[in-house]
């Protein structure tokens, strides 16, 4: 299959290009030039989400050179646990996607990526920095999944004062090629920081790049596949469309469950929630889209002004009229979310993350305006990560997942760096030349 961009001004690529590269020359993302439509009949005797994620992106890596290894590039991401549980006492449920090494959803698609690109890299190449701004979790997911590998180098930014403490921690957590920076600005400065590296054709000649962030198609595809997985186990059972409610801040979890339902999964409505920073409630309500500088919450992984995925998410709809009408997006302030966090534990059976708990706020609004549709929270994140948060609103300790409490045993490192394509620029070319 061929890969096309957003904006329409740059050659088709392949899958290897479209992987290796993130932005394509016209700064542009990458997207499949057809979304292949699935005979659920096909998927009928598929039993894992593994599987099920395989048989949805065999049509996507048709003719590429890692065709053959799709497969195990499924099980290297899905290598953790999947649960959809039922909420306490509700009709609803959640989807819990935190079970694996960093305890966040985007240990899923970093995985999938590092297998992705390792098979790719030729042993005569030089090192690709890894490129990764984060808002909290993408940096260490990455760096879990580059660390030691050889022929790669992660290079994270992160907004110094925007992350949690064990966020934080986690960031500077790795050593040998990883490296963490944390930035003298917000989220948004660091996106903008590593959009402007990938663009830049004088440092990529010197210094080879790639993206890990939620631009990079090798995050976004396998991401397609847990929303595939939860719906046919409730379609199994149920014999009807399960909608979902998506923590979203950057938009590439939610586009994935779009572009599951318009493969023809059985999902119904998706739900956008949101924190205070309401770039996308204030476009679905009808607004022009219009970018904003982001701002501090409780939920901060969701801290984005400017989410990049919804150049990929508007480039799938004829006009804003039928994106409207095909999504929705709520926003939830800190005090709404505190307030969810305090009554989860009794009357969800719930010890949700700030972002999840975004989620179920969203989830109480739509049940008080009378929606009855079956739903499944997105649980993106470990509440353990947020222990200052949440833990004086659960009147409770949180249990500690066992490899993030050796992460959080460990030394921890990060640099500081001024909020400039310029600082990144010279610390990137330094880096390079200290081999």
């Amino acid at each position: 299959m061929r890969f096309v961009s957003t904006r329409g001004g740059a050659p088709d690529a392949d899958l290897a290009q479209a992987l290796a590269t993130a932005l394509a020359p016209d700064g542009g993302l990458y997207l499949p030039a057809t979304l292949p439509r699935i005979d659920l009949a096909t998927l009928a005797a598929v039993s894992t989400p593994a599987a099920v994620c395989a048989a949805l992106l065999r049509p996507f890596f048709a003719g590429s050179a890692l065709a053959a290894d799709l497969p195990a590039l499924c099980d290297s991401a899905f290598a953790q646990p999947l649960p959809l549980r039922r909420l306490h006492g509700e009709a609803d449920f959640v989807l819990e996607l935190f079970h694996g090494p960093t305890a966040a959803f985007k240990d899923i698609g970093a995985r999938f990526l590092a297998a992705a690109l390792q098979r790719l890299r030729t042993p005569a190449a030089q090192p690709l920095a890894i490129l990764v701004a984060t808002s909290g979790d993408t940096g260490a997911a990455v760096a879990a999944a580059f660390h030691r590998r050889a022929g790669f180098r992660v290079v994270i930014l992160y907004p110094a004062h925007g992350v949690s403490p064990r966020q934080a921690h986690q960031l500077g957590a790795f050593t040998d090629n990883v490296l963490a920076l944390r930035v003298a600005g917000s989220f948004d400065d660091c996106q903008r920081m590593v959009k402007a590296m990938l663009a830049d054709a004088a440092l990529r000649a010197q210094v080879p790049l790639g993206s890990a962030n939620s631009i990079s198609l090798g995050r976004l595809l396998p991401q397609v596949g847990y929303y595939a997985w939860a719906a046919l186990t409730y379609w199994r059972e149920h014999g009807t469309a399960l909608s979902f409610i998506v923590p979203t801040g950057n938009l590439g979890n939610a586009l994935a469950g779009v572009i599951a339902r318009r493969m023809g999964l059985p999902i119904g409505r998706i739900v956008l929630a949101c924190n205070a920073n309401d770039t996308l409630p204030r476009y679905f309500a009808g607004e022009p889209y219009a970018t904003r500088p982001s701002r501090r919450t409780l939920a901060n992984a969701m801290d984005v002004g400017a989410p990049s995925n919804f150049e990929r998410l508007r480039a799938l709809y004829a006009d804003d009229a039928a994106l409207r009408a095909d999504l929705d997006a709520h926003a939830a302030v800190d005090s709404e979310i505190r307030a969810t966090l305090r009554a989860a534990p009794s009357r969800h059976g719930l010890l949700p993350c700030p972002h999840t708990a975004t989620a179920l706020h969203v989830l109480q609004c739509l049940r008080a305006a009378g929606d009855t549709r079956p739903f499944a929270i997105v649980a993106t994140a470990h509440a353990a990560k947020f222990a200052e948060v949440v833990e004086p609103e659960f009147g409770q300790a949180v249990d500690i997942p066992a490899p993030l409490a050796a992460l959080l045993a460990g030394p921890s490192h990060s640099e500081a760096l001024a909020a400039t394509d310029e600082a990144l620029r010279a610390r990137l070319r330094h880096w390079q030349c200290a081999d």
